[in-house]
């Protein structure tokens, strides 16, 4: 066998490929220098831009990218392409607050995005917004002189904040140029629910078309804030003044329209809430819409109505120039009258003298009542109590005169008795009784005919009554709402789903006083034909009943303690004061004198007897 020798060529070529091998390695291992840039290449790195917080330096790639975005935004919107360049043209919005009032107003459109009372709640805790969500639009819509059609809603405003003394004022700028811009103005005051808003342009009599209308279009739907989503729509509705003081609602239809020339003021009024726009110089015309959202209180619970007003803005010299107004706050009557800007019609009061009780004796009497009783519901009493005692007088004369009908009942019915063949005569004779005894049925009816006024001013100022609202007394949390014993699984037609006991002490107070009034007298003149008129009265209280259900129970509790004190005054008329003996004893002294008749009543009896000759006559022939 060959013995195997060790090969020398083959260790020098080992040896030579492992030298060249650790050179290799040695010549490709990186310096301290190589790998603290190799560190510096994991960060974007751009040429030219030695500061790693200093923006990108601008490549033509990007420069013609924006430079072709600039031209699409020209072609499309013309000289307000401008805005859509600078860096205001995006999402974002200005919070513009003072101690009662937030507002957030979005460059987009440069209009009020949120409008949040900071004092309030609903009636489920949390904040009260009259605007959030996109529940709301100001839009102004326009045609330039190239033939376009824009709405300011889509195009960006630059925002610019400033101190005007204790004034926050903001400014909002449509552009076309940096001296040229359509201005919304807002400014607001401390502890004001009321701004100053503006709208204004600079430049822009080469863009405005002329020939065309600029069109304000401002809509709103309401939210819900109250209990009873029901109640808080039936106050809830579109109210504008025109003409120079006067004033109109839309109604509670479920859509309902309307146009008027001369618009100073519109108010989106909801209940105890209202936004309002107010301008000095009066629009020519506007159109309001109304639509009804709640179709079913179980499922609509979010919004009430939806309220659109559309007005056209004048060009003067090519320019806008209006001075306004936005209001969002209470509808609370004092602080709207403080303005004495007629903004005291928001408040539903009544009309004519119903409103004028309001404005002059219930709103200031509950106001000084309420600041010095501990609760809304002792002044509530207190107020009932003096108006049922101012209204006693007219009690007593309602019910003498009651009295004294019936002390005449039986000759009364002896007259229709003799007479019953001759219906003439019989009411001749009738008349003349009542003559001689000095008694009217008429006189039973004029002094409950005066209480209707103060009765109608009540019923309207207690729902409108801001005070109320979230006041609690007794078992009622809220005055200004409905007041709950029970909650009922189901839900009853007209009633609801919950047990008022307000409502139910109130009825049960106005059967027992219809009772003493009536009762009585409906028994002995029910006549045959006739309808049932005890049915009516048991049916009357049921009716108040499951109609005041859902209202306020500071209204409820209204009627209940008057009813109470009514029952109590006539009591003490009847067993104290009026002795229907000596009513018997005085009417019989009357017919004895011989009585002078008014002239009224010597005319009618004059025709009457005319009549009865005349129809003589007719018999003979």
């Amino acid at each position: 066998m060959e013995e195997k020798k060790f090969d020398v060529q083959s260790l020098i070529g080992f040896l030579l490929i492992g030298g060249i091998l650790l050179w290799m390695l040695y010549n490709n291992t990186p310096t301290e220098e190589e790998l603290e840039a190799e560190q510096n290449t994991e960060q974007v790195e751009i040429p030219g831009n030695t500061d790693a917080n200093e923006p990108p330096a601008r490549t033509e790639a990007t420069e013609i990218q924006d430079s072709t975005a600039m031209a699409q935004a020209r072609e499309r919107l013309g000289a307000f392409g401008y805005s859509a360049g600078l860096a205001s043209a995006g999402d974002e919005s200005t919070t513009f607050s003072n101690d009662v009032l937030e507002l957030e107003i979005e460059n987009k459109g440069g209009s009020i995005s949120e409008a949040r009372l900071l004092n309030f709640k609903t009636y489920d805790s949390i904040p009260v917004y009259l605007i959030k969500d996109g529940n709301a639009s100001f839009n102004l819509n326009f045609t330039t002189t190239d033939g376009r059609v824009l709405d300011t809603q889509n195009l960006y405003f630059e925002p610019e904040i400033s101190q005007n003394g204790d004034n926050k004022v903001l400014s909002m700028k449509l552009k076309v140029s940096e001296n040229e811009f359509l201005e919304y103005r807002y400014v607001l005051k401390p502890g004001e629910y009321m701004l100053d808003f503006s709208i204004r342009s600079q430049g822009l009599n080469r863009v405005f078309n002329p020939n065309q209308d600029i069109e304000l279009d401002w809509k709103l739907k309401g939210y819900r804030h109250a209990k009873s989503i029901s109640y808080e729509n039936r106050y809830t509705e579109l109210i504008y003044e025109y003409d120079d003081g006067d004033d109109d609602y839309l109604g509670q239809g479920d859509f309902t329209e309307d146009e008027e020339e001369n618009i100073t003021y519109v108010a989106f009024k909801q209940h105890f809430f209202t936004s309002i726009l107010l301008t000095d110089t009066p629009f020519k015309r506007g159109k309001f819409t109304s639509e009804n959202l709640v179709q079913d209180e179980e499922v609509d619970t979010v919004y009430t109505k939806a309220f659109t007003a559309s007005m056209p803005l004048e060009l003067n010299g090519g320019e806008l120039n209006y001075n306004m107004n936005w209001y969002y706050g209470p509808t609370d009557y004092k602080i709207l009258n403080d303005y004495d800007r007629n903004l005291d019609e928001v408040v539903p009061l009544g009309w004519g003298i119903f409103g004028w009780i309001n404005q002059h004796i219930f709103i200031p009497f509950f106001s000084f009542l309420s600041g010095v009783l501990p609760s809304y519901g002792i002044a509530i009493i207190v107020m009932t109590i003096v108006v049922r005692i101012v209204l006693s007088p007219v009690t007593y004369k309602s019910y003498l005169s009651q009295a004294k009908m019936k002390v005449l009942r039986p000759e009364i019915n002896e007259l229709n008795e003799k007479y019953k063949d001759n219906a003439m005569k019989k009411q001749q004779e009738t008349m003349k009784l009542y003559s001689k005894a000095g008694a009217s049925p008429m006189s039973g009816c004029l002094p409950a005919l005066m209480q209707i006024p103060v009765f109608y001013a009540l019923f309207q100022f207690f729902p409108s009554a801001f005070q109320l609202r979230q006041k609690g007394f007794l078992w009622a949390d809220d005055l200004s709402s409905y007041d709950t014993i029970a909650q009922l699984p189901f839900t009853i037609p007209f009633y609801g789903d919950h047990v008022s006991l307000f409502p139910i002490l109130a009825s049960i107070a106005i059967f027992i006083y219809m009772m003493m009034t009536t009762g009585q007298s409906m028994a002995q003149t029910q006549q045959p034909g006739m309808p049932n008129m005890k049915f009516i009265m048991y049916l009357s209280p049921l009716l108040m009943l499951f109609f005041f259900n859902n209202y306020a129970s500071g209204l409820s509790l209204y009627y209940f303690t008057s009813n109470l004190i009514t029952i109590g005054i006539m009591l003490v008329i009847k067993y104290v004061i009026i002795d229907e003996d000596k009513i018997h004893a005085k009417i019989q002294e009357n017919k004895k004198k011989p009585k002078k008749q008014n002239r009224f009543t010597k005319k009618m009896q004059e025709m009457m007897e005319q009549a009865e000759e005349q129809q003589k006559q007719k018999g003979k022939k």
